[in-house]
């Protein structure tokens, strides 16, 4: 009898022990480790303030009221003023906007003008957690505590004893208001809107304010002026109102919407009606606990755990609920739409960054969202006629490249998020893919964005390649065989910009590479970015890749080189290029599959060595805790998948590289209840290599892990050391692989030249890197054809012409190739330029200014000598004493680039002697202010009976930039292309 009983007590017991584990799991804080202010030092561009996960209300302070780039977010840790609390703010971009609806308390009427009501503040008397806010404003004296819901936020003010309760509504701050109003609808209650522009060009804010206490004196300030209203409408909207000066704190609700006041008013009678804070604070604290605990990290140090639970709120603040809580919504076409059936409709997609880590890293943890944001891009699509590339408001802001909603939808796909049509989905891929933006057309015609006719031309050929075998994968699976094999061709172009000689990524320019070449420059090839941190991105066929660079020992000597190289960059500034190990640049996106090659070229060891550094030194829990710009959640994501000791590679794929663990243990929930769990024992600071694993108790030698294995849960189990172990997982059977083995392309041909302009000859080179094709070319531009000549060694040419080429082989040929050759019209003139041009703008070198070939307004292609600094000055030999009629120059502005019309502009002419006289001097009607890019010539009228050998033309340079300007203190450039001598 005592058996049964004790069985009993047992498993009371254990019944009781299970469930006060199930509490003390859900009691446990996570949010404690989460710091908001990382990111907001530095360049991080991350703002404090209060949010819920993806939510629309970011109520935050506000201590930058410009468009510094390092204000993008609207506050930087540097600063020392509050100029007030707005309701929208961007995470990590490097763009700014947002910063919507401003509220600042004050205790005396200090005037709405030239922000008379900003405060100093001390960062000893504020503090952040998720979903709340606090800091003490030293001027008015005024406590301030924030919390939020998705939808509102609440402002808590405690004013001094017997101090006046005032507060301001400024609706002009931050970026240009197209139009706003202000109604005051009774005592309690303000609604309104707020459009604007700036990033995104045409921004609607809808809101609905709520005051706890009667407003018992108003203001309403119309450009600054006082009216006698109740309503103003304008671009200066701003007001002061006065409450009871009683012991109660003022609290403030504030709700928003995208669609109209009425959707601002039901958002907050929905989500904030009361004013309890307390509720609200701890409601917004759990729903962040809840997400951040679908991942529970154990074991590490305290700063481990506050970069990674940091790390997992970024990635969680982005994008962003855009739907009123009635279903309806602003589409792209900017118009109202309600949603039918479950889900949400988001904003805020930064895809350029993001596909990379953040969606994949969403799939797993998140796929119900990860398929409303399919459905939004699907909506958007059918309402826009465009996939979104960087969406903002119901605003397409055409910022970066690339089409990578594509990549997202594919990768969500793969990975079994449902909820959507996937052919209406692959309809709207292949339509984004044919679509005539950011140099489509020439690389559809091409097979390569050409340099001389886009710019960024590498690294958008490079991301349209991944994009393209994104479709075709998708197009497979769904047995759209045409779509495929369209595709599967298309993702093979990055194979068009790989120059075999040097073995990196290069522009395409008239029928050849575009030189000088230099793979540490940045420069307009390249999207943020040089040759060396785009020649290691080909994500879809890293088989090929290594069989382009010649094998893998190459490849391994080249990713070596990456990180071994000094770290200096020649050509553009770019703020963006940080966190430098050799010309690996973690601070932004192109870098970050980097580190993870090593295990596709087997040896494993080299990625956990550098992901370790990465982990350790460029991430803290500091304000300057991140190296570069968060851009919505990307950088952080980055971080995440590392912590869990692997990272998507190559998205769309279901293999992710094996990197190191940063934890003893990590326990994954995944959404279909099952558990992904890591434990990497004698994991210590230094014991980060992998000694060997585990997979279900079952030995692992593989350093990638599939998507599957995660999905169905298991236990992925490390043992490290502080060694490397190069025999765990390098074997060439064990490493993660990508490739394309069909329909396989011939790369385009070269065409080998001295420039784009010659004198008297020009020999011609055409060679091809795949061996024993067949080269045909044409010399008049017409499609060579196999009855083309049959290239056969180098050939000269005298004239003007166009060399037209393709490489066949087995029946398949490239795309032709064309180079576009100038006999220069005066080819006896000769030029000394007196001035040092910009490396990066040479138009082909001094001649360039004689060379009949004149430069558009995309400067940025090459077809223009570039002065930064100086004065432009250049002398022409006309060879012979001959009568001048006129001389003209032509200037380009774009004042937005730094590249302004010159001050004046001085003609010379001299005979045999070189005895300089001038002849006048010409200025430009163009005010330095006017944004429009354009072109001026410049014409000096001569007059009669004048003869002249050489001519001199001398352009004062505008000098530095004054305060006006986004880069006031940086030095002006003279743009200059062609002096014609009549």
């Amino acid at each position: 009898m005592i058996l049964p009983m004790r069985n009993t007590i047992t498993c009371f017991l254990t019944s009781c022990l299970a469930a006060w584990a199930g509490l003390a799991q859900a009691q446990k804080d996570y949010t404690q480790y989460v710091n908001p202010f990382v990111g907001t030092g530095a360049h991080g561009h991350t703002y404090p303030g209060a949010s819920m996960p993806s939510g629309m209300m970011q109520l935050s302070p506000d201590t930058r009221n410009d468009d510094s780039w390092d204000g993008c977010s609207g506050y930087h840790y540097s600063d020392s003023v509050i100029y007030g609390f707005s309701h929208t703010h961007l995470s990590g971009t490097g763009c700014p906007d947002y910063g919507d609806v401003l509220l600042m308390p004050v205790t005396r009427k200090t005037g709405v003008k030239d922000y008379a009501y900003k405060s100093s503040f001390s960062h000893m008397q504020e503090s952040a957690s998720p979903g709340y806010y606090e800091v003490f404003l030293k001027q008015p004296q005024v406590q301030a505590r924030m919390t939020v819901t998705e939808r509102c936020g609440m402002h808590e003010y405690t004013y001094p004893a017997k101090a006046m309760q005032g507060l301001v509504l400024d609706l002009k701050h931050r970026d240009k208001v197209l139009d706003s109003k202000l109604e005051m609808v009774d005592a309690y209650t303000l609604r309104g809107y707020r459009f604007s522009k700036a990033w995104a060009t045409n921004q609607k804010v809808f809101f609905e304010i709520r005051f706890s206490k009667p407003v018992v004196e108003q203001q309403l300030f119309l450009d600054d002026k006082e009216r006698k209203a109740n309503m103003l409408r304008g671009n200066n909207v701003k007001a002061f109102f006065r409450f009871a000066s009683d012991s109660a704190p003022l609290k403030v609700i504030v709700s928003i919407s995208g669609v109209d006041e009425r959707g601002a008013a039901g958002n907050l009678h929905g989500e904030m009606n009361d004013w309890n804070f307390e509720k609200f604070r701890k409601a917004a604290n759990q729903k962040w606990n809840k997400e951040l605990s679908k991942i529970e990290a154990e074991g590490g140090t305290l700063e481990q755990m506050r970069n990674f639970y940091t790390a997992l709120y970024h990635v969680y603040l982005t994008p962003n609920l855009y739907n009123d809580v009635d279903g309806r919504y602003r589409g792209r076409d900017d118009q109202t739409h309600e949603l039918t059936g479950k889900g949400n409709y988001y904003t805020v997609f930064s895809l350029w960054d993001t596909y990379r880590g953040l969606h994949p890293l969403l799939n797993v943890l998140e796929p119900e969202r990860s398929s409303d944001y399919i459905n939004t891009f699907l909506l958007q699509y059918r309402q826009g006629k465009r996939l979104p590339v960087w969406e903002l408001s119901a605003n397409e802001t055409n910022c970066m490249i690339g089409n990578h909603a594509i990549p997202v939808i594919y990768d969500a796909f793969v990975k079994g998020v449902g909820g959507f049509d996937p052919n209406q989905a692959l309809d709207a891929m292949v339509s984004a893919a044919m679509g005539n933006e950011f140099g489509l057309p020439s690389y559809r015609k091409n097979g390569v964005v050409l340099a001389d006719e886009e710019h960024e031309s590498v690294s958008k050929t490079l991301e349209y390649a991944f994009d393209d075998w994104c479709i075709a994968m998708m197009a497979q699976k769904l047995g759209r065989k045409d779509v495929y094999n369209t595709f599967i061709k298309r993702a093979q172009s990055y194979k068009n910009v790989f120059d075999p000689v040097t073995g990196f990524m290069r522009a395409r320019w008239n029928g050849g590479w575009f030189t000088p070449f230099d793979p540490s420059e940045v420069n307009n090839h390249f999207t943020e970015a040089n040759s060396w941190q785009y020649s290691f991105y080909v994500p879809q066929d890293i088989d090929g890749w290594i069989k382009l660079m010649g094998g893998k020992p190459k490849a391994l000597a080249r990713l070596d080189e990456l990180f071994s190289t000094s770290s200096q960059t020649s050509g553009r500034e770019q703020a963006d290029i940080t966190g430098l190990i050799g010309q690996y640049a973690h601070g932004n996106e192109p870098s970050h599959h980097m580190t993870y090659l090593y295990t596709y070229l087997n040896q494993p060891w080299k990625t956990q060595y550098y992901v370790h550094k990465i982990m350790d030194s460029m991430y803290s829990s500091l304000p300057e805790g991140l190296i570069g710009n968060e851009d919505c959640g990307q950088m952080s994501a980055w971080y995440v998948w590392s912590a869990l000791g692997m990272y998507p590679v190559c998205p769309g794929s279901t293999q992710f590289a094996i990197g190191t663990p940063l934890f003893p243990k990590v326990t994954v929930h995944l959404p279909n209840k099952k558990d992904w769990v890591v434990t990497a024992n004698n994991r210590t600071t230094d014991n980060y290599y992998i000694q060997g694993a585990l997979l279900n108790k079952q030995p692992y030698n593989k350093a990638y892990i599939d998507y599957k294995a995660i999905a169905n849960g298991g236990y992925l189990t490390f043992n490290m050391g502080a060694k490397a172990n190069q025999d765990w997982a390098s074997q060439e059977v064990n490493g993660p692989s990508t490739g394309i083995f069909d329909q396989l392309i011939i790369p385009n041909p070269v065409i080998r030249t001295a420039g784009r302009s010659f004198k008297k000859e020009m020999t011609v080179t055409i060679d091809c890197m795949v061996p024993n094709v067949t080269i045909y070319y044409t010399l008049d531009g017409s499609e060579p054809g196999m009855n083309g000549i049959r290239y056969s060694a180098p050939f000269s040419i005298d004239k003007s012409c166009t060399v037209k080429t393709i490489a066949v082989k087995n029946g398949v040929s490239s795309f032709p190739v064309s180079a576009s050759l100038n006999r220069m019209p005066n080819d006896d003139w000769k030029v000394d330029l007196r001035s040092q041009y910009n490396r990066q703008y040479t138009a082909g070198g001094p001649d360039g200014l004689i060379d009949g070939i004149r430069g558009n307004t995309n400067w940025r292609i090459g077809f223009w000598q570039g002065f930064q600094g100086q004065d432009f000055e250049a002398v022409i030999d006309l060879q012979r004493t001959r009568e001048v009629g006129s001389i003209t120059t032509g200037f380009l502005q774009d004042q937005r680039a730094w590249i302004l019309m010159p001050v004046s502009v001085d003609f010379y002419a001299a005979g045999d002697d070189m005895q300089f006289k001038k002849i006048g001097t010409q200025r430009t009607s163009v005010a330095d202010k006017d944004e429009t890019v354009q072109i001026k010539d410049l014409v000096q009228p001569v007059g009669d009976n004048v003869f002249a050998r050489y001519i001199k033309v001398v352009a004062h340079n505008y000098g530095q930039l004054p305060a006006w300007h986004q880069g006031a203190g940086g030095q002006a450039f003279i743009f200059v292309d062609e002096i014609e001598v009549k």
